[in-house]
């Protein structure tokens, strides 16, 4: 084979297959590297940088190559996915956490169907081999209590499902991601003041629980469940629909709504639109514990809706229960009416807390990976 013709994919095809590296490969992943401004610049390469990204990316790869089998995700662009996105996005968390004296807190956005799930999977595989202890929390990990949601319910009738903001046990959230914060850092301080108070084994060794949501419970209706008992972590993925999302100011809130964006039709429909909006205050203290904020940006919202409906047809042909797909539609519609995409998602973007967007297409692949002030929203 003609090495001069060999396409940086092919190049990672014959290394997954069992071949070493050699000098030929090289010069076309860094230019790869490089010919996609927006990315280069999302993940800080440079033409003085790239051929150490090539070479430390190449070091990551062979380090996962015997565990890519257990990956959660396969597709046609599967080793694209790891070269462009995960194994970047995982040197960019790890010199990021190297920054930093406590575990670094990264806010994963993304609505239903985007991969933020998987995404956190994938991290947690990658940062292990680069030595680094993950937790993932999940912002559905924080609902309030079945009794208390029940109660919730009785005060507004409109909570017909988890999910809105206030369903949520905020303090729980932001008691868990202190402790999580701390972690690591009390240990370092016992280490260098053998005096300190630290030293003491309750301290040193002390267990973080970390919430847990069993959504089957109840009839589907969820409620908490055992916590998950770690000692502490480097890196915490804090992953859910809204995390890190901001109340817009009612002026803009107002003019979204007087377009009636479907599924918004009636003056209730605004009404619930703008408490929900009033909630996100409650929030803010939360999301000022994140110290980086990502989106999974879908190229369409509504494609969230038909991928909800695929993983429920895919649910019952295996045996299990599922909603019919109008039920599923009622309840996606829902969250749109809550916090629509249109508005709270771009709004984000058009802000400074972002600092990550990873656009998703329609067949769930990953399109543009940027920085928030890259990118360019041409709808």
């Amino acid at each position: 084979m003609d090495r001069s013709t060999v396409t940086p994919v092919e190049i990672l095809y014959r290394w997954q297959a069992g071949n070493r590296p050699i000098a030929p490969d090289f010069d076309p992943l860094a230019f790869w590297e490089l010919a996609d401004d927006l990315r280069s610049r999302a993940f800080g390469i440079t033409p003085d940088s790239v051929v150490d990204v090539v070479r430390s990316k190449t070091d990551l790869f062979f380090s996962i190559l015997g565990e890519l089998h257990t990956f959660p995700l396969k597709s046609t662009v599967f080793l694209e996915t790891l070269w462009n996105l995960w194994l970047p996005l995982a040197m960019q968390l790890s010199t990021t956490k190297q920054s930093l004296n406590r575990p670094l807190i990264q806010g994963i956005l993304g609505g239903q169907g985007t991969g933020k799930t998987t995404l956190c999977q994938v991290l947690r595989l990658i940062l292990g081999k680069l030595g680094y202890s993950t937790v993932s929390l999940s912002l559905d990990d924080l609902y309030k209590t079945y009794a208390d949601r029940q109660q919730l319910q009785k005060a507004d009738p409109r909570l017909i499902w988890r999910g809105p903001p206030g369903t949520h046990d905020i303090d729980l959230g932001i008691a868990v991601l202190d402790k999580l914060r701390g972690s690591l850092t009390d240990n370092l301080a016992a280490g260098d003041n053998p005096k300190s108070d630290a030293l003491k084994p309750d301290l040193i060794n002390k267990n973080i629980e970390i919430p847990r949501f069993d959504k089957s419970a109840y009839g589907g209706a969820g409620d908490r469940s055992q916590p998950e008992i770690i000692s502490g972590a480097d890196i915490v993925l804090f992953e859910g629909w809204f995390v890190g999302v901001n109340p817009v100011v009612d002026a803009k809130l107002n003019e979204f709504l007087a377009t009636a964006p479907f599924p918004i039709f009636t003056e209730s429909d605004c009404q619930f639109a703008r408490d929900m909006n009033a909630k996100l205050h409650d929030y803010l203290p939360l999301w000022n514990r994140l110290d980086r904020l990502m989106v999974l940006y879908p190229q369409d919202y509504r494609i969230s809706q038909v991928w909800r409906n695929q993983a429920e047809r895919e649910m019952m042909a295996a045996g299990k229960s599922g909603m019919s797909e109008a039920e599923i539609n009622r309840f996606v519609e829902y969250f749109w009416k809550a916090l629509h995409p249109e508005l709270f998602i771009k709004s984000m973007l058009e802000g400074d807390r972002v600092d990550l967007v990873i656009e998703i297409l329609d067949d769930r692949t990953v399109g543009k990976i940027c920085r928030a002030i890259d990118l360019k929203l041409s709808d």
